[in-house]
């Protein structure tokens, strides 16, 4: 028996193994000459400390992020990927790679950070160094595509931040929503600025973009793209913060980075390269107008009550609300038993003998006189009721005598809690999902009073919702074209200020259409495969040339880039300015967008009186391109609730891509790597080998192949 060798010494596992021994010959289940031989036979006990029974493997970062891209797109196990006889490379530049790797590990020695200039006013302080991790990609590009020439981070831990992470990165939605706002003028170009003056003068207008360019086409001779562009980019927009805006169905306030710009009336270029909050909620308020208007005459839904469409619009409204609500039931109700639930959702309430008969018999419709009576009794042991009073609730508040929405209004809560308990007591084990599915009816029954509601302000409220609702999904259409990663947007003003979240990979791969003149291209992690080498089954794939997708008006794209580069020249990135060099010593051409995010929950009274808030996280991202064919992100974060003991923005990654700038410029430049300063790597200089399948190139280093 296996447990017979637990907490056994060397001479008593020898004896116990000679006994078994004896026996399994006994037995007749080995011959006599295996025992013997078996016998004579010392063991040697492995020294754990000097061979321990797994063997640690050095796999660079860029290389074990590959794999598992690798075994996603084959739709297989790590496991099985390393029993395929496949050889894979890269395009990761192998010594740029460890070299920028090794400098964000030693960002967390306080001496080290203090040498790169990360301590001062909203970066570090000595003593929390260690706790900020750094993540960084570099990307070229060529005819094939997005290379990804560096994606590391000073983390040992397999997790990948720039494509694994949905964060919240602050202000560079605004990058987005500019993007978004340039390719909506582009379209409003393209639709009218043939149309001489009296013709533009007959084009309805409904919406403020619309409005600004038909008036600017009246006004101008020249009508370029460029130059409306140019003239789009120099509207103006409030920062002030005293306006209340109605969006992701509710009112909101939103306020400025810095106190100083709350009196500004700011021109989207200035906006930018200072990050100025309120100017770009109004953006995309303008954006989501815009929006509304094309998909829907909203002047017609919100001016006729007796639009047969607005009964579709309230019945979506009803739809939506109705699972938001049943969400956050679920979730309170969720790992609990009947009894549970139903003191979960007495605790909410007043108990009065109406109360309680009103969710009794709603949700415990089957339940005899006896049950009912013990419920009342237990919950009002103060009060006196005789036979016929019990009676009298027992069938007064029966199932089925008042509608859903009443008998939560005599329970005093939402009809929707209501039903859901009722549903649970008869589904012990429903999913959210089910959930959704069964309460189609009762949605729309309990929003049903919309219709009946004398009054057209609380229909048009929420249309409104409705039609801010269907705008975000056209953005988000917008977004997607772009390479925005996710599902969906918040659909409430506050994306602009990056509420929908967002990823350092993604924000580099619109950086890399901005720079490629509007034209995306595969970013390319995995360059080539081989599989079965030197067999009758030898197989090559690579890179498809030629399969890039204009998605930007090439004015746009130009447009985007001048403005980014203001962000570097007198920004909140200038601290970079003149960093980078080219050959001859004139400065680098080069931009970017920072952005703060300061991830928290929060919760409010209803007058909005802040009551708590817990930090989820921290991060501060600084997206920017190098030259005409590099672009990259920086990323400092801090996960957990420990970011609420910092107050870093997007100038600490800026201030370390500085400190990059002599492992980096060489590359750029076109030139051998340079040594970085002592210290800055391991001495070792042998090329990265992993017992991967991968292989990184540019140049290429080598790596065992699997068989």
């Amino acid at each position: 028996r296996p447990t017979h060798y637990l907490g056994a010494g060397r001479d008593e596992l020898t004896a116990l193994t000679d006994s078994h021994l004896r026996l399994l010959a006994r037995d007749g289940l080995i011959p006599l000459s295996l025992r013997d031989a078996a016998l004579a036979r010392r063991a040697e006990l492995r020294d754990f400390s000097r061979g321990p029974a797994t063997q640690a493997v050095e796999i660079a970062k860029g290389v074990s992020i590959a794999r598992t891209r690798l075994a996603s797109l084959l739709g297989l196990s790590l496991y099985d990927l390393d029993r395929l006889d496949l050889t894979a490379t890269t395009p990761l530049h192998g010594p740029l790679q460890r070299q920028v790797g090794e400098y964000l590990r030693r960002l967390a020695d306080p001496a080290f950070a203090e040498e790169m200039g990360l301590f001062g006013d909203r970066m570090l302080s000595p003593e929390k160094t260690a706790e900020v991790r750094y993540s960084f990609t570099l990307l070229e590009r060529d005819e094939q595509g997005f290379q990804v020439r560096v994606q590391t981070d000073s983390t040992d831990q397999p997790f990948d931040i720039n494509q694994g992470s949905k964060l919240e990165l602050g202000s560079t939605a605004k990058l987005r929503v500019l993007t978004t706002y340039l390719e909506v003028i582009a379209e409003l170009h393209q639709r009218h600025a043939l149309l001489d003056r009296q013709a533009l003068r007959q084009v309805k207008a409904e919406d403020p973009l619309s409005r600004w360019a038909l008036d600017y086409l009246a006004r101008n001779e020249d009508r370029s793209l460029t130059t409306m562009l140019d003239a789009a980019m120099e509207r103006r927009y409030s920062a002030s913060p005293a306006e209340r805006f109605f969006t992701g169905a509710g009112m909101h306030r939103f306020s400025n980075f810095r106190h100083q710009d709350d009196h500004r009336l700011t021109t989207l270029r200035e906006a930018l390269r200072e990050s100025i909050n309120l100017p770009f909620v109004r953006l995309l308020r303008d954006l989501v107008s815009y929006s509304s208007h094309q998909l829907s005459d909203r002047a017609a839904l919100l001016g006729d009550d007796d639009n047969p469409e607005r009964l579709e619009y309230l019945a979506r409204f009803a739809d939506r609300e109705g699972v938001v609500f049943l969400q956050r039931f679920w979730r309170k109700y969720r790992g609990k038993n009947t009894e549970q639930r139903i003191e979960v959702l007495l605790d909410g309430i007043q108990l009065t003998p109406a109360r309680l008969a009103a969710v009794h018999r709603y949700v415990l419709p089957e339940a005899d006189r006896a049950r009912f009576a013990r419920f009342l009794d237990e919950r009002l042991p103060a009060s006196e009721f005789d036979d016929d009073e019990r009676e009298a609730l027992y069938q007064r508040y029966a199932r089925g005598q008042y509608s859903l929405p009443d008998q939560g209004y005599i329970a005093r809560v939402h009809p929707l809690d209501l039903w859901l308990l009722g549903y649970l007591i008869a589904h012990p084990d429903a999913g959210l999902k089910e959930i959704v599915d069964a309460s189609a009816e009762q949605r729309q029954e309990v929003y049903g009073w919309l219709l009946r509601s004398r009054h057209k302000s609380a229909r048009d409220s929420r249309i409104r919702i409705m039609l801010e609702v269907e705008a975000f999904t056209d953005i988000h259409r917008r977004w997607q074209r772009l390479g925005y990663p996710f599902e969906h947007l918040v659909p409430s003003l506050a994306t602009a200020l990056g509420s929908s979240g967002d990823q350092p990979a993604a924000l580099a791969e619109l950086m890399g259409i901005i720079l490629n003149d509007g034209v995306r291209l595969p970013s390319v992690r995995i360059d080539h495969l081989r599989f079965a080498s030197d067999t009758p089954y030898e197989t090559h794939l690579g890179i498809a040339t030629g399969s890039g997708e204009r998605v930007l008006p090439r004015e746009v794209a130009q447009t985007l880039r001048e403005a980014l580069a203001n962000v570097v020249e007198g920004g909140t990135a200038r601290r970079l300015q003149d960093s980078f060099t080219q050959v001859d010593g004139s400065a680098l051409a080069m931009g970017g967008k920072t952005g703060t995010g300061d991830n928290r929950l929060q919760s409010v009274t209803a007058s909005g009186r802040l009551i708590s808030s817990r930090a989820l996280n921290r991060t501060a991202t600084f997206v920017f391109y190098l030259g005409p064919n590099h672009f990259g992100t920086l990323t400092a974060y801090v996960p957990g609730q420990a970011a609420d003991n910092f107050r870093f923005t997007s100038a600490l990654p800026v201030q370390a891509l500085k400190g990059m700038q002599p492992i980096l410029q060489p590359y750029l430049r076109g030139e051998s790597l340079c040594q970085p300063r002592e210290g800055w790597q391991q001495a070792s200089a042998a090329p990265d080998t992993a017992t991967s399948s991968l292989t990184q190139n540019q140049p290429r280093v080598s790596a065992a192949s699997t068989r």
